[in-house]
């Protein structure tokens, strides 16, 4: 069985930062996934569900909102390993075009006050799994020590 692109990347080389996971064809279209990168893998602790799932609702209700892109939005959620995020959007982006928009979802997130939207058990199957303390400090520190002052190394998968 041919290897999924995710598991051809060396995760020892690995940074945190932004990249182009995969470009994809649909029809005419272009879907570009990103690898959002929070953690060093194997080498940082990982993220708690609780955080996770609390940016993942901030992010997702981010970027469907947004007045530019949230029409090409089709996915923002974790990835299993706990390290990181995919975002999924329509369009033939690369990792320095859609800084901006990566580093206003995490200002967002880092400086969010009031009710988790979606975080109720009408809207939610684990509604309870949710930390906002902590989601906001990760996302302030993904944004301090990475996205303000990134580089080419955050910015392109390792060879």
């Amino acid at each position: 069985m041919k290897k999924i692109a995710s598991f051809t990347v060396n995760h020892l080389k690995l940074l945190r930062g932004i990249y182009v996971s995969r470009k994809d064809a649909l029809g005419s279209e272009i879907i570009t996934t990103f690898d959002i990168r929070m953690k060093v893998p194997n080498k940082e602790a990982v993220m708690n569900t609780a955080e996770i799932h609390t940016i993942e609702h901030l992010g997702a209700t981010f970027l469907r909102n947004h007045e530019k892109y949230g029409n090409q939005i089709i996915y923002f959620g974790p990835m299993g390993c706990r390290t990181g995020f995919y975002l999924v959007i329509g369009g033939d982006f690369s990792s320095e075009t859609i800084l901006p928009l990566i580093r206003e979802m995490f200002e967002f997130i880092a400086n969010y006050d009031g009710d988790i939207p979606g975080a109720s058990p009408e809207e939610c199957g684990n509604y309870t799994d949710m930390d906002l303390k902590t989601a906001k400090f990760e996302a302030k520190k993904f944004l301090e020590e990475v996205l303000l002052n990134i580089k080419k190394e955050n910015l392109n998968y390792p060879d």
